[in-house]
């Protein structure tokens, strides 16, 4: 008589192997949009990263002029001179 064990065995084997070969492509697929989604995400920071900056830019010339204009008008400016209105009563 023929010993059965070792096809069941074998069989058991292939089973379990493509159980874990499909585990591992799904995992593999799930990796692959992690990574997907990670590199979106970073191009998305880089590039609102490079909208602050050229905001920053934007605000500093601003800065500057708004500086060079206090520096110009302000400054060597006399004060308005005084009305007393109080008087005209």
């Amino acid at each position: 008589m023929l010993n059965w064990r070792p096809v069941v065995d074998y069989e058991i084997r292939a089973i379990e192997f493509e159980r874990r070969k499909t585990e591992f492509e799904r995992r593999e697929k799930e990796h692959e949009q992690r990574m997907k989604q990670l590199q979106s995400d970073t191009e998305q920071i880089e590039s609102e990263i490079a909208l602050l900056e050229n905001e920053i830019v934007q605000l500093d010339a601003i800065n500057s002029r708004l500086a060079r204009f206090e520096r110009l008008h302000l400054s060597s400016s006399s004060p308005p001179p005084c009305t007393d209105d109080s008087s005209d009563s």
